[in-house]
């Protein structure tokens, strides 16, 4: 009797042994360099030592995550370039810099389209963020989810914006995004494509009067230093988007990927709370660094809306179609 209940016990442990043996095997040491914008007290930066930490843990220490903030890896597109080319694994830019590879991500970035957090996450963890993320393997990249930057905000050295008209004749700062480029065009500005390395000294010089970005990032890059008002347009919401390597994703093994994939998910409830919470904060530390504060009230960013609606309705004819479908279909539903 007791050598019949032996066996079976005997089976399943050399079983478990040659499971665990062969998952130990499909990992092997390997470090994951991260590079973002941003720097090490943002946001972003906690989502990148978040991530860090679970991919250690899930991977019994052999997989290390390697964070370089602050644009130490280069500026937005050198990073991707240097993914595509298979020189970096990681990074952390936001979605608007990839409108020049998959212009469909100009998307996400069509002006006054969303009121809310938990739009902006329906719209991103559903279907329109699938239809994006499954165009991007094909360009060199895996991404692995949407993290939270913020709604996007105007500050300058010239005025407060509480109104269309007050954004003419404005230099201001723009990613190299052809959707930011013509909004901003539409409202009379000056809009300048520049790197965001760039971005402090160009406003410390007066090259450039202005720029947008969301509030924690215009606090952790002391902006307050250089301009004197922040308007709270929230003219954009700004993601995030977690990118991996595609040269590099196709060396891991299955266990490998998904104690990244793992991990990202994890990671992104844990950061969006974390940037909605700083976003917060941020406002009145701006205020306190003697920064003008203004909101616009709802007819102006109304008339603000119906000035940039020209802009996004020529750019979505030019994209996929069946893309265009669902961002429309999936916006009204987040809406409601």
């Amino acid at each position: 009797m007791k050598r019949f209940l032996v066996a079976p016990l005997i089976a399943v442990s050399i079983g478990f042994l040659a499971t665990s043996f062969a998952y130990g095997q499909a990992l092997q040491e390997r470090t994951i360099r991260f590079g973002h914008l941003n720097n090490p007290d943002h946001p972003v930066s906690f989502g990148v030592k978040r991530f860090a930490e679970l991919v250690s843990k899930k991977s019994d220490g052999k997989l290390k995550v390697q964070e370089y903030p602050s644009s130490t890896l280069g500026n937005e597109l050198q990073q991707q370039s240097a993914l595509q080319g298979g020189i970096q694994e990681m990074s952390a830019p936001a979605t608007t810099s990839l409108a020049g590879i998959v212009k469909e991500f100009g998307l996400i970035d069509f002006p006054f389209s969303i009121n809310s957090y938990e739009q902006a996450d329906a719209l991103l963890d559903g279907p329109l963020g699938q239809a994006l993320l499954a165009k991007l393997p094909e360009k060199g990249l895996v991404a692995l989810g949407f993290w939270d930057l913020g709604f996007r905000n105007v500050t300058n050295s010239k005025r407060a914006i509480m109104r269309p008209e007050d954004l003419e004749g404005i230099k201001i700062r723009v990613i190299p995004n052809p959707v930011f480029l013509e909004t901003f065009k539409a409202f009379k500005a000056n809009p300048t494509p520049m790197p965001f390395s760039e971005l402090y000294g160009a406003l410390e010089s007066k090259a450039v009067d202005g720029q947008e970005n969301p509030f924690a990032v215009i606090l952790s890059n002391k902006m307050y230093e250089v301009q004197k008002y922040v308007s709270a347009t929230k003219h954009v919401y700004a993601a995030n988007i977690l990118l991996v390597s595609k040269r590099f994703w196709d060396k891991l093994s299955p266990a490998e990927q998904k104690i990244l994939k793992d991990a990202a998910t994890e990671a992104t409830g844990y950061q969006r709370q974390v940037s909605r919470a700083a976003a917060q904060r941020a406002v009145s530390e701006l205020q306190a660094k003697g920064m003008q504060y203004n909101e616009l009230n709802a007819a102006e960013q109304a008339r603000m809306r119906q000035v940039a609606k020209p802009v996004t309705d020529r750019f979505a004819a030019t994209y996929d179609p069946a893309i265009v479908k669902i961002y429309n279909e999936q916006l009204v539903k987040a809406q409601k």
